[in-house]
Parts: C-alpha cells; sequence; structure tokens
C-alpha cells in the first residue's frame, strides 16, 4: 500500500497532468478536498473524488491525515460508516475488519486463532497520496509513484512573510462541473451584473480589455491592465494553474493588496467542490484588525449569498452547452466579440487543445430544482465546523429565549395572586418581555434559515426602493 508522499526535490518534477504533451491527465493531479479546520479527528469523513468514492481519517500512531478508498475489501461496505478503533484503525462497520494507516488489514474478528487472511493483498485497502499545504488537505489522484514528483498546486505568496496576510476561507458543493466553476470564476466581466448589489455594482461597467501573456500545457496568464471599478483599482493580473485553480491578484493604493483565489475539485459530472481564498496584505493595519474580528460562520453566511447570485443559471448554461455539443463546440456555442471574453475562449481552447475532459464519457443529470439548488445545509453548514457550531448554539439561544419569554410572561398573573397592590413598574417591565422576545425569536429564527437555504431572489433582481 502507498504511505502518505511528500514532495523531494531530488525527483525529476512532473508537469500536472501526466507526460503526454497533448493530453491532459485531471488522474494526475493534487486536489484540496477539506480545509483541516473542518474535519474531525475522532471520526472518518466521506469524499467523492473525480466520481470515485474516498475515505479522509486521522491516523493517530502516524500523525496524519489518510485517504482510503471507501469500500471494504470483504464485502465492500463504506469505510466511512465506520469508526476509529481503539488501536488507531480504520474499522469496518460490517465485520470490524480493521486497517492500518497503509491500507494493510490488520485484524479479521472472524478467522479463528493462527490465521492468516489479513496478509493476502486482496484484504487491503488501496491508500491515496494526502499532502497539507496551507490549511487544505490534498489528495493525489493518479499513479501514487508521480506524488512526490508533482508540484502541488498553492499560491507561493501566502508561504512568505505570513503575518502580513490575513485571509478569509470559504468552500461550498456546488451543482455544476468544475469545468463550469473555472470558466465562471476567470471572467471578471460578469461581477458589475451578476452580483449587482452584493460585491458588485452595474455603475462600475467599462470596456475589458484582457491580454493573455503566456500559456501552455499547465494552463495561462493574463492581465486586465485597466482594472476593475473603471481603472480606479489598478491593474488585475489572471493565473490559471491547470486544470482546477486561478486567481486574480490586484494591488491598489487605497486597499493594498488583494488576491482572489479558486480552486475547483471535481466531484462528479455536474457537480464540484469549490474552495475559494481571499487573502489581503491592507496597506493599514486597521481593514486587518476588523476582519479578525468578524466570525468565520457570519463571513460564510455572505459568501454563500454571493454564490447563490450565479448558481441557478449556471446550473442551467452547462446544460445548454452540452446540448449545443459541449465544449468542442464552445466557439460556435457562445459568441464572444470582445476581449472580454478572453480568458473564457482560453480556457475552453486549453480543455479542447489538451483534450481535458473530467468525465468524457459522462452526461449531466436532469436540472434540479430552485430550492435543491438553493440548498446551503447540505453543501456547506454540515461539513462546516464553523457553521454548523454556529447553528447548534443558535438553536439553543432560541430555546432559551422561548423558555425565558414564557417564565417572565407567567409571573404577571402570580404577582396578582401573590400581590394585593403589584408595582407597577414591574408589571409595565415583564409586559415588555412578551414582545421583546417574540421579536428576538425572529429575529434568530431568520438568521437561522440563512444556515439552511439561500434566497430565491438575488439582490440584482430585487425591485428599486
Amino acid at each position: 500500500m502507498t504511505d502518505n508522499m511528500t514532495l523531494s526535490p531530488l525527483n525529476t518534477p512532473l508537469t500536472a497532468g501526466g507526460t503526454d504533451p497533448n493530453y491532459f491527465d485531471w488522474q494526475e493531479v493534487w486536489y484540496p478536498v477539506y480545509y483541516v479546520e473542518d474535519l474531525d479527528k475522532n471520526k472518518p469523513t466521506p469524499f467523492t473524488l473525480l466520481a470515485k468514492n474516498i475515505v479522509i481519517w486521522w491516523d493517530e500512531k502516524a500523525i496524519k491525515w489518510r485517504v482510503f478508498d471507501d469500500q471494504c475489501p470483504h464485502r465492500l461496505a463504506p469505510l466511512s460508516e465506520g469508526r476509529i478503533n481503539e488501536v488507531g484503525c480504520l474499522e469496518c462497520p460490517y465485520h470490524g475488519w480493521a486497517f492500518s494507516g497503509t491500507g494493510n488489514c490488520e485484524i479479521i474478528p472472524q478467522q479463528p486463532s493462527g490465521g492468516k487472511a489479513e496478509n493476502s493483498p486482496r484484504a487491503s485497502v488501496n491508500s491515496w497520496p494526502t499532502k497539507v499545504c496551507q490549511g487544505l488537505l490534498f489528495v493525489y489522484a493518479g499513479n501514487p509513484e508521480n506524488a512526490n514528483k508533482t508540484s502541488i498546486p498553492i499560491v507561493d505568496v501566502l508561504a512568505d512573510n505570513s503575518d502580513e496576510w490575513v485571509c478569509l476561507n470559504t468552500f461550498r458543493d456546488l451543482p455544476y462541473d468544475a469545468l463550469t466553476l473555472m470558466e465562471n470564476v476567470l471572467d471578471s466581466s460578469h461581477i458589475p451584473y451578476t452580483h449587482h448589489k452584493t460585491v458588485g455594482n452595474r455603475a462600475n461597467v467599462s470596456p475589458v480589455n484582457l491580454e493573455v501573456v503566456e500559456s501552455g500545457k499547465w494552463g495561462f496568464k493574463g492581465v486586465w491592465e485597466e482594472g476593475p471599478r473603471k481603472g480606479t483599482l489598478g491593474r488585475q493580473e489572471t493565473t490559471f494553474i491547470a486544470p482546477s485553480m486561478m486567481w486574480h491578484d490586484l494591488t491598489s493604493k487605497q486597499f493594498g493588496r488583494t488576491l482572489t483565489v479558486v480552486y475547483a475539485t471535481p466531484i462528479r459530472k455536474g457537480e464540484c467542490r469549490l474552495f475559494a481564498r481571499f487573502p489581503f496584505k491592507f496597506s493599514s493595519p486597521f481593514p486587518k484588525f476588523f476582519i479578525k474580528l468578524t466570525p468565520t460562520w457570519y463571513s460564510h453566511l455572505g459568501n454563500n449569498g454571493v454564490l447563490e447570485d450565479d448558481q441557478i443559471f449556471l446550473h442551467h448554461q452547462e446544460r445548454y452547452l452540452e446540448e449545443k455539443g459541449g465544449s468542442e463546440n464552445f466557439s460556435k456555442a457562445f459568441y464572444l466579440p470582445t476581449k472580454a471574453d478572453l480568458f473564457v475562449f482560453e480556457f475552453r481552447s486549453w480543455v479542447n487543445q489538451y483534450k481535458a475532459q473530467p468525465f468524457p464519457n459522462a452526461t449531466l443529470n436532469p436540472a434540479l430544482s430552485t430550492e435543491t439548488l438553493l440548498d446551503r445545509y447540505h453543501s456547506h453548514t454540515k461539513k462546516c465546523s464553523s457553521c454548523r457550531t454556529a447553528l447548534k448554539n443558535l438553536q439553543r439561544v432560541k430555546i432559551g429565549v422561548a423558555i425565558a419569554t414564557s417564565i417572565l410572561w407567567a409571573i404577571i398573573p402570580l404577582l396578582f395572586l401573590i400581590l394585593d397592590h403589584p408595582p407597577l413598574i414591574g408589571i409595565g417591565l415583564l409586559s415588555l418581555s412578551f414582545p421583546l422576545g417574540v421579536s428576538l425569536w425572529f429575529i434568530l429564527s431568520n438568521l437561522e434559515k440563512q444556515f439552511y437555504q439561500g434566497r430565491e431572489i438575488p439582490p440584482r433582481n430585487l425591485p428599486k426602493k
């Protein structure tokens, strides 16, 4: 079985995507699958990468994260439904077979004393190479022998002078392809319209003259000399690292340096996990101070709202593209007459040139309902340690408010029974407890809903006041 790999300068480096210069292999890539802070070391966590079910678990003996195929070799039960047992092995929930961090079977409870069935290669579980970088757990999907030769896609500048950066992170499972996500985030020109009233403004629309300065199988780099907001923020550089990472890099006198980093991890056809990172290096210390004071869960509620600005139409857009021949026919399916679409054109051309389809023989499922597309709980909240904890605490506070309001309201008739002349000020204050309690309960309920479901009408479509 393959142990976790680390990068070694003694190995000949490989470009992600395999050695064929004319073909990009999506297997031969390091992918982020979780922020480490969202993983529970006490239990296994399931995930799906490139349509393969895997299980993530903490190996206390080796002090590292392990990733296995999510099926026991005995009767194919999902190991993610099992547990980490008392001796630190991953234990199958069906019959208790247990596996060490290397994937070797250590325990078969049903065999008689002296049995050696666990020594058979058939008793082992396939282990995937893993590596933790910049707070993300990365998994290598291809040949394990290539893992320690292949670079992990990270933003190099974040490794230097890290104390100067403040970084906001989020993630979400999205109901559209990794290709669709990457195409969307490479396109800065949609922000003033799609994200009007969230992170954009239609008043900032102007011609977008993009330029590609370097390209290859590895991806491409481009610049927008004028930059967003009609040039008020300065030049923006964009880097696409194939197949599923990109970042915009912007430095302005007003705000300092800002990066928008996005990973698009392919789950299956029509579904991906987005990891978004927003590193800031401010020219003033005050914004950094206030950002650090903002609860993570509160930032995530806002991030989810931004993602939902285009979630519905992207889900349908990729189906329309598939009907018109897919990415191979994008130049006919899309009408791209301006330089604002240059990065989209370059990206789709890269897909076609290197036959870079993560699921070449798969087709999209029928479109989902709007309610399903706007689900936040299953796509984010339950998998996010910050939001999951905040939701539980919020629900406890709601119960406390309801109980306290009921008790205070019940005290009023008791005062009339006990006292001949109860104080009017006390009665007045107690009377206010009911409307205040009810109002607070409704405020908390509205906040609670934001952990479960997104808004159906995006802010850009709300009527003017």
